[in-house]
Formats: structure tokens, sequence, C-alpha cells
């Protein structure tokens, strides 16, 4: 569950990217991201855990400051750094947090149960806003899709899940989307766990999700939703391994940019 706010409505924003974003100086994502930080008083704190390349956080620090806004990077790269005072401290002064594409197991098997983790999911309840791009986007649902197949059908070995942050239990999050074929996986996944949506997004987009559930597609691709909340049928459970599952009575919305969907009424908002 998502830590408690203590005023309904304060939550942060959580803002899950595709990967592939524009990192450019006019990157509408980035630019929005940091508008909703404090804009020239922003303090963005860059969490590279999931990436292996030094460059990773220095890179997205310098862009944030061409950005207008001032920026940190933490290079946590073990469990034991996520217990360290100095870094816990630097998530009370951020007013945005910024966690990177990589692998998401790095992500989950040093950040998670940690208190950096704990420090993450308390400042987005008390109003900070949360950014992550690829590995960085699929840590903040409950349940995090870790790896899987590629390709159009869901099948029974066809997704390996993880928990993620859970700064949200009602969607969990895919990327790279259309670019890698990932319909099955996600299929797969809401097989698992029909409770909540799922959000294929594709590189170069995001979706801002607001403390009332409501998210905006921004960027170039889409968003796929699937709502499993009429599945009738499902053959998962007596599927074989590598074989293909029956499922049925799905919603499916693909949503462009502007549109936007509330994740507890899962209706479409199209202008």
């Amino acid at each position: 569950m998502p830590a408690t706010p203590k005023d309904s409505g304060q939550r942060g924003w959580l803002i899950p990217i595709g990967g592939g974003e524009s990192k450019r100086k006019d990157s509408v994502i980035l630019k929005r991201f940091v508008r909703l930080c404090g804009g020239k008083n922003a303090k963005i704190l860059v969490i590279p855990t999931a990436s292996e390349l030094d460059a990773t956080g220095p890179m997205y620090m310098e862009l944030f400051e061409h950005m207008g806004a001032k920026a940190l990077c933490i290079p946590v790269e073990t469990r034991e750094q996520c217990f360290e005072e100095r870094i816990v401290e630097k998530l009370g002064d951020a007013t945005g947090i910024f966690i990177t594409g990589g692998n998401q197991l790095r992500l989950s098997t040093i950040l998670g149960g940690t208190p950096v983790a704990r420090g993450i999911r308390r400042r987005n309840a008390e109003g900070v806003p949360v950014a992550g791009t690829s590995a960085g986007a699929a840590i903040m649902s409950e349940h995090m899709i870790a790896g899987g197949r590629s390709g159009p059908s869901p099948r029974e070995s066809g997704v390996e899940l993880a928990p993620g942050l859970g700064l949200t239990n009602r969607a969990i999050i895919d990327q790279h989307f259309s670019q890698r074929g990932r319909m099955g996986r996600l299929l797969a996944a809401l097989s698992f766990n029909p409770f909540i949506c799922g959000l294929g997004i594709d590189e170069n987009t995001a979706a801002f999700i607001g403390a009332d559930g409501v998210f905006e597609v921004v960027g170039r691709g889409t968003v796929t939703v699937i709502d499993p909340a009429g599945l009738r049928h499902s053959s998962m459970s007596r599927v074989r391994k590598a074989q293909a599952v029956t499922l049925t009575d799905l919603r499916l919305h693909v949503l462009a940019e502007g549109a936007r969907f509330d994740l507890e009424t899962r209706e479409p908002r199209v202008d």
C-alpha cells in the first residue's frame, strides 16, 4: 500500500516515463516535471541505482540544472548505503525525486525495504513529485514487472514479477511498451492480479498521475491502459509452461497526448 498522506489530496505527482525520453533542455516531459517540483526553486534528487553507468546520474543532474533547477545525484549502489543517515537526509531536502532507468532488479534488491525506499514513499505522501524512467517507472507500482517475454500473447512463463516501491497500488507499469512488443507480458501480469489496471507506456511518453488518481498522457507515443475489472475467464491456472493463455472481457484504451484516465473510476476522459 502507498504511504498515507496527512491530508487528502496532498500526495505528490507520480510520473512514470516509458524510457527513451528526450534529454534536451526543451524536453516537454522533463520540463513539466521540473515545474511541478518548483521550477527555479526546485531541488531535484536523482537516484541512478538502476544504472551501472557512472555517467547516468550526473547527466540527469546537469540536464535539470540547465532547466533552472538545483539537482543532486546520490549514487546508491549497495544496500549498506541505503542505511546511511547522510543519504536518507537528502530526501528530506528534495522537492522532487527522479529515478533513472537501468535494471529493475537492481532497484528492488538494493532499495527494497530500506530507509531510502521508505523515505521515497514518505516524501511522495508529503506532496513531493516522484518521476522515473524505464526501470524507474516500473518500480513505482506495488507489483513490479521485472522481466519477461516480448510478443503479443500472454503466457504462463511470460512475465517475471517482484515487489516494487508501492507508490501506487492502482496500476502495474510496463515501459518501452510498443517499441519492444510488451503487450503479452503486461497481460500475463494482469492475469496474476486482475485487481489493478495495466499501463503500457511508450518511449518518450509519460503518465502524469495526480493525487486524485487521474493521469494525463504527455509525449510522442501512447499509454495503453488494460482494465481487467470485467475479466470473466482466465485459463492461467490451467496452462502448461510457455502455453498461451485465454483471457476474456478485458477493456483496452489507447491514449495519446492530452488524453486523461481516472484510475479510480477506470474511465477515460477525452476532450
